[in-house]
């Protein structure tokens, strides 16, 4: 008998991953496509749904099977993630009717949530939603199509997310995930699970609104057309998968209740899983990817994007060397940095170049650089951003502890976790410890082991124990976590003395 796989394919901001997985955890084979972003306005995000997902998504099941020599037959069971919560109109014949809007980091729909807050009161979508609206939320991003481009949203017939769409073009099923489903506050309702029929008369009816299932849960096979295009064998289970973090938490190993995870990549995502659905007024709340568990988020909206940022404007040399077979621009980038002390030589960083999600809210803050000196040197600056992040994830988990919220083991992944520096002075500023798993391919493997639960290979989620194992612990250098005592109270107090003139230059932008 030939021995079976699993697919895993995760559709990320700037990179999509696919995997082939043996049945008892083994990688066969990885394949990674770049791709871009369009941003067409200050604070607007979006994706081509076909020129991107589905491009890639083709492309890594190719790449796959051709890197494999694996026979599409012996692929058992399909599982996709993708950037959440995420908005993409399709007319009746499944065609995309406009880009993709994308998660938290897409802000344009700032109007449309204080119109809801205004009609629906502000504690009732608390109430029913377990969270308030944020740019997180996608109903307002719906309601934002309604008001600004209403010949497009009379045209459509669903509303889907990002992998919910790659897995309509495979089985012709429109589907969103339970997970995925909460973050399209205020339109669900995380109690029941199902559509709320009155809310969404002030959004879009409920027919325009897909079944919602839970992640392992197999939603159709893949039909003869899409194995044509993609070269899967017609017939293979599909489930609904969920967002990139999501899956990403359990390719970290994410089993227990209290254990937390922590994605380092364009932007900070956190999860925790709960045995209980936290009612939050600083994060969000959801049901997680099974019935009976529960998770506790957050993110940060700037992270990797950052580094990315600094490396384009600042770092062209070191850019053009890794072209021409040299040091990776970002390795080389923290060795610089680690040249420079604790605390950057007084520097301190907002990270907030895109708004802020958790525990600020606030699409209005901005970036800023404090304290520059002559003295100051590129190696500063480069550090003073990797501790804004750090600092930033400090005061999420304060904010996490005061809710009562206490993460019994943080587990940390993303591409940020292959700068061990950045690691370290994330554990020095918030004295936490950070588990990093042996296994760093990240969001894709928690798709192709999603998939095994889906077709029966494992009972439940908890079992990615079988799987996953653990490479080390960070843990907090003391003297550092002190040293950086004084410029965590200054990032603090920055962000407050300066609100009011970050939405005045939004203002003046906007007019």
């Amino acid at each position: 008998m030939r021995p079976e796989y699993l697919l895993g394919v995760d559709i990320g901001t700037y990179s999509s991953k696919g995997v082939l997985v043996s049945t008892d955890g083994r990688v066969a084979a990885s394949h990674v496509v770049p791709h871009g972003l369009s941003s067409p306005r200050p604070g607007y995000f979006e994706h081509n749904a076909d020129g991107v997902w589905w491009h890639d998504f083709i492309a890594i099941v190719r790449g796959l099977l051709a890197k494999s020599g694996i026979a599409p037959a012996q692929i058992c069971g399909v599982g996709i993630s993708a950037i959440g919560s995420c908005v993409l109109p399709i007319d009746a014949d499944g065609r995309p009717l406009r880009p993709a809007i994308l998660y938290g980091i897409d802000t344009r729909a700032s109007k449309e949530i204080a119109y809801l807050e205004k009609v629906l009161g502000r504690p009732a979508i608390f109430r029913q939603s377990g969270t308030h609206l944020s740019s997180q939320a996608s109903g307002p991003k719906i309601l934002w199509i309604r008001n600004n481009e209403p010949e497009i949203y009379a045209r459509t017939r669903w509303f889907l997310t990002s992998q919910a769409y790659l897995v309509y073009k495979l089985t012709d099923v429109a589907s969103i995930d339970i997970y995925t489903a909460s973050g399209y506050a205020p339109l669900f309702d995380v109690y029941a699970c199902r559509w709320y029929e009155d809310v969404a008369r002030h959004i879009t009816p409920p027919e325009r609104l897909p079944q919602a299932y839970w992640s392992c849960e197999i939603v159709g096979k893949v039909s003869a057309a899409a194995a044509r295009e993609t070269g899967l064998a017609s017939g293979t289970p599909v489930i609904a998968g969920t967002t990139d973090a999501a899956a990403e938490a359990i390719s970290a190993g994410l089993a227990e209740f209290g254990d937390m995870m922590l994605m380092f990549g364009s932007s900070i995502f956190f999860i925790m899983k709960t045995a209980v659905l936290h009612k939050t007024e600083n994060f969000w709340s959801a049901n997680f990817l099974e019935s009976g568990a529960y998770a506790f988020l957050g993110g940060m909206s700037t992270a990797g994007s950052l580094t990315t940022w600094f490396r384009d404007q600042f770092a062209q040399a070191e850019v053009a060397r890794e072209k021409s077979g040299g040091e990776n621009a970002y390795a080389a980038l923290a060795c610089e940095a680690a040249g420079s002390p604790a605390g950057a030589g007084g520097l301190i960083a907002l990270p907030y170049f895109e708004g802020e999600r958790t525990p600020l809210h606030d699409p209005g803050a901005k970036g800023v650089l404090f304290g520059l000196r002559l003295k100051h040197r590129r190696c500063d600056v480069y550090r003073a951003i990797l501790e804004s992040v750090g600092f930033g994830i400090r005061h999420n988990v304060e904010v996490m502890r005061e809710e009562g919220v206490i993460p019994q083991r943080i587990l940390a992944v993303g591409g940020g976790t292959q700068n061990p520096l950045w690691v370290q002075i994330v554990a020095d500023i918030g004295d936490i410890e950070l588990t990093l798993p042996q296994q760093l391919i990240g969001a894709s493997y928690g798709d192709a082991f999603m998939a095994g639960v889906g077709v029966g290979l494992f009972k439940d989620l908890t079992q990615i124990t079988r799987w996953v194992k653990f490479d080390r612990v960070v843990t907090p250098n003391r003297e550092a976590h002190r040293a950086y005592a004084r410029n965590y109270k200054i990032f603090r107090a920055l962000y407050a003395s300066t609100k009011s003139l970050m939405h005045d230059l939004s203002d003046s932008r906007k007019s």
